[in-house]
């Protein structure tokens, strides 16, 4: 995966803008005795917004893009005049990423449409300046509020390709060949295991111009979704597919045995996708006649829907694309984006080379280091934001 542009796991480092300060600041003119404050508000910090991309497949730019950083708001100043917010960053990632927090792995937010955007980090809100704090017992508050801090986090961006039908099945289980047979996809086709080595999406087409997505997902072993093998690598891009084509060849020693291990590994790595719409393909069934086709017919589960094809001849091609049509336009199969249940990100699901990645120490700028006005001589308020943007407590 290390020569490869498909990026479906980063880690970076994300930091919000800095709210800028109140000002302290008092109107001066001539013959304006005691003209009172009018110090202005400071700006609001930038945000970190994702942004869904539709003609994005990866996230191979961020991969060279490490430290992402909103810009400061800057401090308000005299004749109530505010300081200017700090510029937002909007980051371009592929529909269908998902973010976790870096140190716990909890799940944060995803970005599954095209043009949706979510608020990542928020920007810290702008200090108040002094004249919202003046009374009729405080005419001359000196003192203002600072602007919030910037929220500073790193996360994890995981992206899950978004398919009508996901392929599952062992290493050189056909998955790729049909890829090839129904859509204008050409992934690559070889008689060793592990030949796909990153996910491919081909469009295959139906009846009256209609059409749907397939996901070839590289090979399953036993043991995949305790880290063995490549399948672990990308069995997050079935949890987004609507139906799942499960593949066994007609030479295995067991069809039945093999489709529930592939099961088995699915639901030991996230439990909800048992609930998915599931069939069966028994691959290479060219070499089948009638009667060893009836004979594991018996052997199948009843309530799996199952097809025999052959890729190379073209057997059950029509049969099985009626299957997944069906399946994909049930409403009661329908999943929505908003109910998928994204497991925590642990020690089996994580890439080991984007977890312990180290980011370099990055200098804070010199507008982040705030200029006190020299007359300043309350040295004992406490400041203290609350949530619902109030001016702060103080003690003087």
């Amino acid at each position: 995966m290390a020569d490869s542009n498909f990026i479906d796991y980063v880690k970076i480092l994300c930091r919000s803008g800095k709210g800028g300060a109140g000002s302290r600041h008092f109107y001066r003119a001539k013959y304006v005795p005691k003209g009172g404050p009018d110090g202005g508000d400071g700006g609001r910090g930038g945000h970190i917004i994702l942004r869904g991309n539709k003609n994005m497949w990866t996230l191979l730019p961020l991969r060279y893009r490490r430290h992402i950083f909103a810009g400061n708001g800057q401090s308000g100043t005299g004749g109530r005049s505010f300081g200017k917010d700090g510029d937002d960053v909007i980051v371009d990632v592929p529909c269908g990423t998902v973010v976790f927090e870096a140190e716990s792995g909890e799940y944060l937010c995803e970005v599954t449409d095209d043009g949706q955007e979510v608020k990542l980090l928020r920007g810290g809100r702008g200090g108040l300046g002094n004249w919202h704090f003046k009374s009729a017992t405080n005419r001359t508050p000196r003192y203002a509020q600072p602007g919030e801090p910037a929220i500073e986090k790193s996360v994890i961006l995981e992206l899950k390709l978004l398919a009508d039908v996901g392929l599952v099945g062992f290493p050189n289980a056909g998955k790729s060949t049909l890829l090839s047979s129904v859509s204008a996809a050409r992934p690559k086709i070889a008689d060793y295991p592990f030949t796909t080595m990153e996910p491919q999406l081909g469009i295959v087409s139906y009846r009256d111009a209609r059409s749907f997505v397939m996901a070839d997902i590289p090979g399953i072993i036993e043991g995949a979704s305790e880290g063995k093998g490549l399948g672990l690598r990308f069995l997050r891009h079935i949890e987004r597919n609507a139906v799942l084509l499960f593949m066994v060849p007609a030479d295995a020693n067991d069809i039945k045995a093999e489709y529930e291990i592939l099961l088995r590994e699915l639901t030991q790595f996230n439990p909800d996708l048992v609930d998915k719409q599931r069939v069966l393909a028994i691959s290479k069934s060219d070499m089948l006649d009638d009667e060893l086709i009836a004979e594991i017919e018996k052997e199948l589960p009843e309530d799996l829907p199952h097809v025999f094809i052959s890729s190379v001849t073209g057997m059950g091609i029509s049969a099985l694309k009626d299957i997944l049509w069906r399946a994909i336009t049930d409403e009661s199969n329908r999943i929505e984006p908003s109910t998928i249940t994204h497991r925590p990100l642990d020690g089996h699901h994580r890439v080991r080379e984007e977890d312990e990645f180290i980011f370099e120490n990055v200098p804070v700028a010199d507008d982040d280091i705030e200029e006190w006005d020299e007359d300043w001589d309350d040295e004992d308020i406490e400041y203290d934001w609350d949530d619902e943007n109030e001016p702060f407590e103080y003690d003087k």
